[in-house]
Parts: structure tokens; sequence; C-alpha cells
């Protein structure tokens, strides 16, 4: 079901531009505060609960100081020790979100009924806790004889007996409602924001004695302000508000120019290349750390891929002149043979026969040079190789000594080579034999270990090599001895071979013969 779903999304993924994506983060982080608004709700809620627990609190005071002062009130019971006392907290029941909202709290009926003379004597001996009561919660406070009437608070002599918490409390059980207040002046610019800016929370508690209910106390009360603090802070707030967007518009600057602009001219300059023209960017000082080195990498990759294509393209014209010349002499002896070959002699048939089997041989050879050139440029290196150098050299030198070339060796013992010892081989053969065919009759290898290298020289008295030749020396094709059927490609091949082993060959200035020196790293 994962897979699906990840199937399901990458095909309807959309395209989206790293701007986008960034300016999304900063945009989201930016309205986290207004998704703090809405956890503001709940803390809303949360004061409301507060308010009619401390209700709860304050009505369970003082109707226990009421049934204690109630005349005829029973002695109350002794009491348990403390580590036998059950300690129950008494839950709230207000929600903003389910608990109705009920017009605003009636002044009452007008009754006939007379207030309990034992109740309106309660309310004037708790006067005075009422009154310090009330100066420290702000709550207002409304006493009720047992059949609802006021005798003490705000409409006195009423009868308030048919609000829903008086008839809860008459029966025996507290009840708190919301209503809404008339009197509500709006004074913050914010209290719009707040469900319960415009309420009033009504508790009604009983006053029981002897098991029956003597009378309510009726409390209310306005919650907590959510919003004052946000309206006397208002400075404060626009002056937050207003370096957050600063922040947001230096951050959207910042990786503008440090990540999106530096991207996309990066992509431009891969498509100007891919084409086959344009240049490596130069690297933005303003770009991250990161996005710098990715220019740098392409600039490099940039210049390997123009090498590579300028070697392609020579090597390409190379190939092109190296097989034009035997297909020619070909064509032109089978033309020559097709059209007199019956007119010739035998000596002149032969003599055309030899140069198309020269021609030939010298192409096969090409193919043949041309495959282990190839096979070498996509040489790899090879992990752990570790060579022992002494038996490579022995083994060229005993296939290549012959009469008319001497071959004398120098080699002290020296650390392991990081370099296949067929490589070795290779590259030995391939200078030894030059050096035989330059007409050289003395060959001298000799090795010695510098640092981490191990450096091979091979040094022959044959006539030399051109300072002008030098440099050209391991191109592709180039050869100074095209007539006695050289390719040109055997040094290109040694250097291809030992590059891919980190090795490297180079011709050495030398007063009389050639000097060829080959540096093989050691093993690790």
């Amino acid at each position: 079901m994962i897979g699906a779903a990840k199937e399901f999304l990458k095909r309807h993924w959309p395209r989206l531009r790293l701007r986008t994506i960034l300016l999304a983060v900063l945009l989201f982080a930016a309205a986290m505060p207004l998704f703090g608004g809405v956890f503001l709700r709940v803390y809303e809620n949360a004061l409301v609960r507060q308010t009619e627990a401390e209700l709860v609190a304050q009505g369970a005071a003082m109707s226990a100081v009421a049934g204690l002062e109630w005349p005829g009130a029973p002695p109350p019971p002794p009491t348990a020790p403390p580590s036998r006392r059950i300690y129950v907290q008494e839950g709230t029941e207000i929600d903003l979100g389910s608990t109705p909202i009920l017009p605003e709290r009636p002044r009452g009926e007008v009754t006939e009924r007379r207030a309990d003379a034992q109740a309106v004597a309660v309310a004037r001996r708790l006067e005075p806790v009422i009154e310090r009561t009330t100066r420290t919660t702000l709550a207002s406070v409304v006493m009720l004889d047992s059949h609802g009437v006021v005798v003490r608070g705000y409409g006195m002599g009423r009868d308030l007996s048919a609000l829903p918490e008086v008839r809860a409390a008459l029966r025996g059980r507290p009840a708190t409602t919301l209503r809404r207040r008339s009197e509500y002046d709006r004074r913050y610019a914010f209290e719009w924001l707040s469900r319960a800016s415009q309420i009033r929370l009504h508790h009604a508690r009983p006053i029981v004695v002897g098991g029956r209910v003597k009378g309510v106390l009726l409390m209310s009360r306005s919650p907590r302000a959510l919003f004052r603090g946000i309206y006397e802070d208002r400075g404060k707030i626009a002056l937050g508000a207003g370096v957050i967007l600063l922040a947001l518009v230096f951050l959207s600057g910042l990786v503008s120019r440090g990540v999106t602009r530096p991207i996309v001219a990066l992509s431009r300059a891969s498509a100007e290349v891919a084409a086959g023209h344009g240049a490596a960017p130069e690297t933005p000082t303003t770009a991250a750390v990161e996005i710098q080195e990715l220019y740098e990498n392409f600039a490099v990759m940039s210049e390997a891929i123009a090498r590579r294509s300028g070697y392609l393209r020579d090597f390409a014209a190379a190939v092109s002149h190296e097989f034009k010349t035997p297909l020619a002499g070909i064509g032109g002896a089978v033309e020559l043979l097709q059209d007199h070959g019956e007119s010739m002699s035998q000596a002149e048939r032969a003599r055309f026969l030899a140069n198309i089997a020269a021609d030939s041989s010298r192409l096969g050879q090409l193919v043949t040079r041309l495959l282990d050139l190839a096979r070498a440029d996509m040489a790899r290196p090879e992990a752990d190789v570790s060579a022992d150098l002494a038996a490579p050299v022995r083994r060229v030198v005993d296939g290549l000594a012959a009469s008319d070339l001497s071959i004398t060796v120098d080699l002290p013992p020296t650390d392991p080579v990081a370099v296949p010892a067929r490589t070795v081989e290779v590259v030995l053969t391939t200078l030894i034999e030059n050096s035989r065919q330059a007409g050289a009759s003395r060959v001298e290898v000799s090795a010695r270990q510098d640092a981490d290298l191990v450096l091979v020289r091979v040094t022959d008295n044959g006539p030399g090599i051109p300072e002008a030749d030098r440099a050209r020396l391991f191109e592709p094709f180039f050869t100074t001895r095209r007539s006695d059927g050289g390719t040109g490609l055997g040094l290109s091949i040694a250097e291809s071979l030992l590059a891919a082993s980190n090795a490297r060959i180079a011709c050495l200035p030398f007063e009389a013969g050639a000097v060829f020196e080959v540096s093989l790293p050691l093993a690790r």
C-alpha cells in the first residue's frame, strides 16, 4: 500500500521551482503565529473553565459558611483525621464550543411570596463575608431562599426560580450556565476575536442544611480577558510583525542570491554547453558554499568535456587520414589490375598485389592498435593492486633481448607498486621496441624509489628525439617511422594504461639517445 501511494505521488507530483518551494517555506514560517491563534481558542476555553472553577470554589466556601450560620443547623460532624479524609475535586461543565449561550439573566418575576425570614437573617450575617470576597474576586453574589426569592443582591424580593441554573440548585445540584451580557462595551480592538468577551458565567450553588436545600447562592462573573494583553502591547506586536516582515524580505533576497539565481544561471550554462557552445559561468561570490563548489565542479567538467570533444574531433580526423592512405593505395592498385591486368607482366601484377597486401596489413594493424587504445582509455583503477616490479621487468627483458639489442637492468629492491604487472610489461615492451626500431643497440632499465613513487627510467643509445617532436610524442598517430609501418599509437596506449592507475610517463631531455621516465605510485 505504501509503495502504491509512492507511485501515485510520483505520477501526480507537480513540477515546482526551487524559488516556489522556498517562498512557500518562508510564508509558512511567517504564518505560524496565525496558526497559533487557533490554539489561543483552546487556551481561551481553558480560561473560561478556570473562571468556572473559581466560582465553584467560592460558592462551595460561602455555602458551607451559610449552612453553619443557618438557624437550627445541626452541629458539624467530627472531623476525620487527615489520613482518612477523602477529597473529591468538583469538575467543570462549561465548554465554549458546545455549551449554549442563554440570553441575559432577567431581573426576575414580581412575586407576592415573602422571603424566608431565616434566609434574610443569614444573608445579613454573611454580608461582611460576601462583601470582602466580591471585592477581591469581582464576582456578583445573589442569595435566594428555598423558593428562589432574592434575599440579598440585585433584584431583592423577585423570584428567580424559573432560571435553569436556579432550578437545578433548588434540587440540590450545582449548575453553571453561560449568558450574554448587554452592558458589554468593547474596550479593545482585538476583542472581536474572542468568543468569551460578550458572555458571563452564572453559577448556582445550593445551601444544604440537614440534608435539605435552604437557599441558593447565585454567583456570576465575566471570564478573564484573553486579548487585553494583546491590545495593551499592540505597539510592540506591530513592531515585531514589521521586524518579521523585514527579516522575510532579507531572507528571500539571501536565498535568491545564494541559491535560486546561481542555480538558474548554472542551468542555462549547462544547456549552452550541451548545445556545443558557451563556457562555464563565473562562480558567484554571493552563492552558498555548496553552490560555489557546484560551479567549480561544473567548470572542471566543462573543461574536461571540451578537451574530450577536441580529442575526439582530432582523433576522428587522424583516423580518417590514417585509413585514407592505405585505402587509396588498395583502390588504385585494384583499379589498375582491373583495367590493365591482362597486359601486365607477372612481375608488375606481383608488385601491385604486394602493395595491396602491405596496405591491408597496415589497415589490420591500425584496427588492432585502435582497439588496444580504446581498451586503454576505458581502463579503470583496480582496487588493492600490489605488484612487485622485478617480475614484469625480468619477463620483458627475457623476451626482447637479442643479438642486435643489449638490455641491462639496474633494479634495486623497491616496495610493491599500485600498478598491474601486465601494464608494466606493456609499457616497457613499447619503450624497448621503439628503441630497437629507432636503431638503438643498447637499452638500460633502471629504477629508484622516491617518497611514495617508484621511478623507472628507460635509456637507449639511439639517434634521440628532436626537440620539436618531443611535445607530440604521446599524440595518437604521431610517428616518425610511418614508412616503416609505425602507427603512432604505442605511446598513447602506454600513457592511457598508466593514467588508469594514477601513474605517469614522460620523455626527459638528454644529450644523446632517448630517455623515458615512468612514475609508478606505491601500493598502500
